[in-house]
């Protein structure tokens, strides 16, 4: 029997996801793909769609946008990315259902995964590394980016956070990392120890800011948490600088004045992986997927599995997900 995460009505994620059981799939038809699911990642993501869902659905509703797994069937003449074979490893983004034993995939949405990552590794191979390439396009649309203009993050310890102070590090592109904990910092320098961190619990950490930055005009901030927070990378915007909002972690609204965007020129913008797929072409889609397994290959080490689970154990594995201070993505192994 198949087995597959599903909720009906949105909530605390723990509180209403559930599993049910179901035949197994059909051989996939014409442009489909049945893979075998090994290991899906719980991302934030997923989990604020959960909680956000409006009213109650007249049918389950499967949860989870990726997995990585095992091919087992191909569907009759369909197409598939290159080293996607039956028996083959691939992960799948995106899939709206991911979280299962077995997916039937659309052909697009799978993609191979490199012989030298582990499951760990591939489960996660494509939502932050993809949202991490996003982001890196936004902040090279701004003229002043890598020009002496700087890039500011939030979260920097997240996952994500992560992943783009590596892509930084790699092609020397000037950031300064802003987190909320000196034990976030402690991390985060053990890690990166030529980045500055900033902590936002010590008073005066809008200072601390401009005295990392040294001058240079911070002109691009990342923030995947809104609220007060985004409200005060405004004001450390230099003018004509640009946030790109692609979270939405804190529950208030961020307030700003028509005054500071008026007088500041600045551009706010909201980016979602969600509508990656949706938002860029076929080719730009396929070097981004490119890219994000080069990000993988190049800085496994960043990829940190804060736990693994069992479907029987989705509660804790939900409730862990959604811990403050964890490091790294908590996955679930389907079988």
């Amino acid at each position: 029997m198949n087995r597959r995460v599903v909720h009906t009505r949105g909530g605390p994620p723990a509180d209403v996801l559930s599993v049910v059981e179901e035949p197994d799939p059909a051989a996939p038809v014409s442009g489909r793909v049945l893979v075998r699911v090994t290991a899906f990642p719980l991302h934030p993501g997923d989990l604020q769609a959960v909680e956000a869902y409006p009213g109650t659905a007249a049918r389950p509703v499967p949860a989870g946008v990726e997995a990585t797994g095992v091919v087992e069937a191909i569907g009759p003449h369909t197409r598939v990315a290159a080293e996607v074979e039956v028996g083959g490893r691939v992960t799948v983004f995106p899939h709206p259902g991911a979280w299962s034993r077995w997916i039937l995939a659309d052909a697009r949405a799978v993609v191979a995964v490199p012989d030298k990552l582990s499951d760990e590794v591939a489960a996660q191979l494509l939502v932050n590394p993809l949202t991490a390439v996003m982001l890196r396009r936004e902040a090279e649309e701004h003229q002043g980016f890598g020009y002496g203009g700087l890039l500011l993050q939030t979260a920097a310890g997240s996952s994500v956070g992560r992943l783009v102070t590596g892509v930084c590090a790699a092609h020397d592109l000037p950031l300064v990392n802003v987190v909320r904990s000196d034990r976030g910092a402690v991390e985060l320098r053990k890690r990166f120890p030529d980045v500055p961190v900033v902590v936002t619990s010590r008073p005066g950490w809008q200072d601390e800011v401009r005295g990392a930055a040294d001058g240079r005009p911070p002109v691009v901030a990342f923030d995947p948490i809104g609220g007060k927070l985004a409200e005060s990378l405004l004001d450390l915007l230099a003018p004509g600088g640009k946030l790109v909002s692609y979270g939405q972690m804190a529950e208030e609204p961020v307030s700003v004045h028509a005054s500071t965007l008026l007088h500041k020129s600045l551009t706010l913008r909201g980016k979602s992986i969600g509508r990656w797929q949706s938002e860029v072409s076929a080719e730009r889609r396929a070097s981004d997927v490119a890219a994000a397994k080069l990000i993988a290959l190049a800085l496994g080490d960043q990829f940190d599995v804060a736990a693994t689970y069992g479907l029987d154990e989705l509660t804790d594995a939900v409730e862990h997900a959604g811990r403050p201070g964890k490091v790294g993505t908590v996955l679930v192994r389907p079988w």
